[in-house]
C-alpha cells in the first residue's frame, strides 16, 4: 500500500523579486484538493538545516517543498539529505540554478505539477570543507559578486550584473594551488568555479556538460589573462564549451580550464573569498571539496510533460 504523503512546504518570504501574495493559499487549495496532509514553516534568520529536519521528523514528512531561491533551496536540500524524504522546488528566487538545471518550471502551479505528478530523480550534492552544497561554489571574483549582492537590498538580474561589473574592473587574479588525481599545479587566476548544476543563474551555463547525478563536480579555472580579453574567453566559454578536454593538456595552454572530477583540493593562500550555491561562506585556506553521489531525490517533470 502506498504510504500516504505528507508535505512541508518551506518558504522563504523575502528571496527573488517576484511578489509571494497568494503563494500559501495556493498551496493549502491544491493540497485540500488532493487530500494531503501539509504544514507550512516560514524560513526566518540563522535557521539551520538541524532546526527545520527536526520539524520534518516530527511532522512525519514525505516531502519537503522549498519556495524560495537557491539559498532556501540550499537549506531544504541539506536537512532531506540521506534521510529518505524527497525534495520539491518551487522557484521564486532570483537566480534559480537548480531549477533551472533540472528542468523544473518557475510557474509555481506547472512546479507544483512536477511535485504532484512528477518522477523522483537521484541529485548529487557535495561539501566544502564539510559545508553543503547542492549546485555550485565558487571562489575569487564569482564569491566577491555574490558577497556583494547578498549585501544589496535589491535583487534581481540588474542588480548582478552591476556587481559583476564592479568587481571585474576591481578585481586581480588570486594565487592558488590545486590538488587533483595525485597532482599539484599551481595557477593565478580570476576564480574559480566547481559545478554541480550548470549554471550561475538566470540561464547563464557555466559549466555545459554538468549534471546533477553523474557524480562528478566541473571545474572552471578563470585563470590570469590581460583584463580585455576576459569577457570574450567568459563568452565563448559560455557558448561553445562543448566537448570534455583532458585537463592535463590545458594548462599552459588555456586560459579557461575546463574538467571534471570527484574532489578536488583547493590551496588558497590570500584566503580569496568564497560562496557556496550562491551565499557568501567563510573562506580558508585549504578548500576540500568533494562529491555527494545521489544524496537526496527531487521531484522533477515526467519525461513526457511540456510547458
Amino acid at each position: 500500500m502506498k504510504t500516504p504523503r505528507r508535505i512541508v512546504f518551506f518558504i522563504n518570504p523575502i528571496s527573488g523579486t517576484r511578489t509571494k501574495d497568494g503563494l500559501e493559499e495556493f498551496l493549502t487549495r491544491t493540497c485540500h484538493e488532493k487530500g494531503i496532509e501539509y504544514m507550512i514553516v516560514y524560513s526566518v534568520r540563522n535557521m539551520t538545516a538541524d532546526m527545520l529536519q527536526m520539524q520534518l521528523y516530527d511532522f512525519k514528512a514525505t516531502d519537503l517543498v522549498a519556495c524560495g531561491g537557491d539559498g532556501t533551496v540550499n537549506l531544504a536540500a541539506s536537512a532531506v539529505v540521506n534521510s529518505g524524504i524527497n525534495l520539491g522546488v518551487i522557484a521564486v528566487g532570483s537566480g534559480n540554478g537548480l531549477a533551472r538545471t533540472a528542468s523544473i518550471p518557475l510557474k509555481p502551479s506547472h512546479a507544483m505539477e512536477a511535485i504532484m505528478n512528477g518522477r523522483l530523480q537521484p541529485t548529487d550534492s557535495f561539501t566544502v570543507n564539510e559545508n553543503f552544497g547542492c549546485m555550485l561554489s565558487g571562489v575569487g571574483m564569482d564569491a566577491a559578486v555574490a558577497e556583494r549582492f547578498a549585501q544589496s537590498h535589491q535583487r534581481g538580474l540588474f542588480t548582478y550584473t552591476t556587481q559583476t561589473l564592479i568587481q571585474y574592473f576591481k578585481s586581480n587574479p588570486y594565487q592558488f594551488e590545486i590538488e587533483i588525481e595525485g597532482l599539484r599545479f599551481f595557477t593565478d587566476a580570476f576564480f574559480i568555479s566547481v559545478a554541480n548544476s550548470n549554471q550561475f543563474g538566470n540561464n547563464v551555463t557555466i559549466a555545459p556538460l554538468a549534471s546533477l547525478n553523474d557524480g562528478l563536480l566541473d571545474i572552471i579555472i578563470v585563470q590570469k589573462m590581460p583584463k580585455m580579453m576576459l569577457p570574450y574567453a567568459l563568452m565563448r566559454q559560455l557558448r561553445n564549451n562543448s566537448k570534455k578536454k583532458k585537463w592535463m593538456e590545458q594548462i599552459g595552454k588555456r586560459t579557461i580550464l575546463y574538467f571534471q572530477t570527484s574532489e578536488i583540493i583547493i590551496h588558497n593562500p590570500k584566503h580569496a573569498p568564497l560562496h557556496i550555491d550562491g551565499d557568501p561562506a567563510s573562506t580558508d585556506e585549504r578548500l576540500h571539496i568533494k562529491i555527494i553521489p545521489h544524496a537526496f531525490n527531487l521531484w522533477v517533470p515526467a519525461k513526457d510533460e511540456a510547458y
